[in-house]
């Protein structure tokens, strides 16, 4: 797997973008029970201040660093220059790789609306692609039978990829009570998915390098979002101050696999 080092309570995994392509893709391939976590700035600060959080973060088989700040925080807790590889960008980077592979991918999550958008993408751009299937479950906790029922209905469609978007942090969670019990490796991409299929806009490439994309998103949803991002950013920021502190004339950490 790929070399991890810490950003804060995460251990975040290292490489360019193909290395996580190839990474996963091979996880899928060894139908592994695993999980990739794709951790932003709203992550890795809840795994700071939740250690239940922090564990099921950590036992991830990748958790790639999603926001551009936790990409550069790689570099300043001691790790190498690191790329951002959001999960935005990875989605169908995964997808085309996985066609060319011949394996297989699931969507679970989000609304009938949005997988329907995504099949019709998928159809058009990659039609040697094989969809295993997609399925959106209620916006509810689900019965212990309903969750069986999804469990059997994914394993009998086989993925070698299962792309989960239930948000931060009830898909982590989900994919690590799953995991032993899904026999794929599982993705939480979050609002890839909206992306994906054309249901939401990104900013250009150009304002992203600035790091603006939480203000794109905050002024798309300020009722949901204001908090996370103008809170949690701070917190962010003071908590790295903190731990810049306290490391200075100690040595650099070594990178675990």
């Amino acid at each position: 797997m790929l070399p991890r080092y810490p950003v804060l309570s995460s251990w975040i995994s290292t490489g360019p973008a193909p290395a996580f392509v190839d990474a996963v893709l091979r996880l899928g391939a060894a139908r592994s029970s695993s999980y990739v976590c794709f951790a932003n700035v709203h992550m890795v600060v809840e795994a700071h201040r939740q250690p239940a959080f922090g564990q099921v973060v950590n036992r991830a088989a990748l958790v790639a660093p999603d926001g551009s700040p936790v990409a550069a925080a790689v570099r300043w807790f001691g790790g190498p220059s690191q790329p951002r590889v959001a999960g935005m960008d990875a989605l169908p980077l995964l997808l085309a790789e996985a066609a060319r592979r011949g394996q297989s991918v699931y969507f679970y999550g989000t609304t009938p609306e949005v997988l329907g958008a995504i099949e019709a993408r998928i159809r058009q751009e990659l039609p040697t692609l094989r969809l295993a299937g997609l399925h959106a479950p209620p916006f509810r906790p689900l019965t212990a039978e309903e969750d069986a029922e999804d469990v059997a209905r994914i394993n009998a469609a086989d993925p070698d990829l299962l792309f989960v978007a239930l948000g931060c942090p009830r898909q982590e969670q989900w994919m690590a009570a799953h995991q032993g019990r899904v026999r794929a490796c599982m993705l939480g991409v979050g609002q890839a998915f909206m992306t994906y299929a054309g249901l939401e806009k990104r900013l250009p490439a150009w304002a992203r390098r600035l790091w603006l994309e939480w203000a794109y998103r905050l002024w798309l949803e300020p009722r949901r979002l204001w908090r996370r991002y103008l809170v949690t950013n701070s917190r962010f920021v003071w908590l790295l101050l903190g731990h810049a502190a306290s490391q200075l004339g100690r040595k650099e950490p070594d990178p675990v696999a």
